[in-house]
């Protein structure tokens, strides 16, 4: 009878451990400084030595959400978007809260696939509240994926319902100049030149020298058959352009925003141009 309670409590005791996470948290943290820390932060994120080190971070224990955050790293820079996903994956079913609208936000900029970027950030903003990332709503990169998918009146009716709550809680000035120039794009498409020319110079009372601004007020200029002012306006935009005003966000040197100016096509639409 001993015998027997003993291999029921050996038992109990093997499921007991097998059940419990393969690491306690300052376990994990360890990790994070042995293999991050004083490992892949050692290369930039290009080197081998990078993925190296948070591969064997990822064998010592491959449910921290971080290492497959920090993993997808070179893969967003390199355009590995199926590699790069398919670690953020991981990063969010470790830690949802933190990376869910993350991915949303790589999607929309980095990967372009908007359907699957707004379907990431609407049930992050329904399942842990209004959020930001690089310093915008998850409703500005919402309207975004709306307006790269020619939904112009639903971008719209998103983009103009964060401004009120943007307004109402802190102020008219507090509207990033990025997310008017975004507006004003909008009414272009929509073909409302005076509202969007209205947007452009909000964008610009902030970002004086702002390129892309200017340029897309010149094309609404144009279609109010104001030739002289528009080529003035272009012509300025393209010197801004080559002084370095143009978006400037954080992941704009390794993908181009939405409606970022091409200069070798744009220039062309400015009236009488020459080399």
């Amino acid at each position: 009878m001993k015998r027997q309670i003993l291999i029921c409590i050996l038992l109990l005791k093997n499921c007991y451990t097998f059940a419990q996470p393969p690491n306690n948290k300052v376990q994990q943290d360890t990790i994070i400084v042995k293999y991050l820390k004083n490992g892949a932060y050692k290369y930039h994120y290009i080197l081998q030595g990078w993925d190296d080190n948070i591969n064997l971070a990822l064998k010592q224990d491959s449910t921290i959400a971080m290492l497959w955050q920090q993993k997808a790293i070179p893969y967003w820079k390199t355009k590995k978007y199926s590699l790069a996903v398919a670690c953020y994956d991981k990063a969010v079913l470790y830690d949802r809260e933190k990376y869910l609208g993350r991915r949303g936000y790589l999607k929309c900029i980095f990967q372009r696939d908007y359907t699957s970027a707004i379907s990431d950030m609407e049930l992050a903003e329904k399942e842990f509240g209004y959020g930001y990332q690089n310093d915008h709503s998850y409703s500005f990169y919402i309207s975004l994926c709306y307006l790269q998918l020619n939904e112009f009146d639903k971008a719209e009716r998103i983009l103009q319902n964060d401004f009120n709550k943007t307004t109402k809680e802190h102020g008219e000035n507090w509207i990033h100049f990025l997310d008017l120039f975004y507006m004003g794009i909008i009414q272009y498409e929509l073909r409302n030149y005076d509202k969007a020319i209205f947007f452009f110079d909000r964008s610009l009372n902030t970002y004086t020298n702002f390129s892309d601004a200017k340029y897309y007020k010149g094309l609404c200029l144009l279609q109010k058959g104001n030739i002289t002012d528009a080529e003035s306006i272009m012509r300025e935009a393209k010197a801004n352009f080559g002084q370095g005003y143009t978006i400037n966000e954080d992941d704009s040197a390794y993908e181009p925003y939405p409606y970022k100016v091409n200069w070798s096509m744009a220039k062309w639409t400015i009236p009488n141009y020459k080399e």
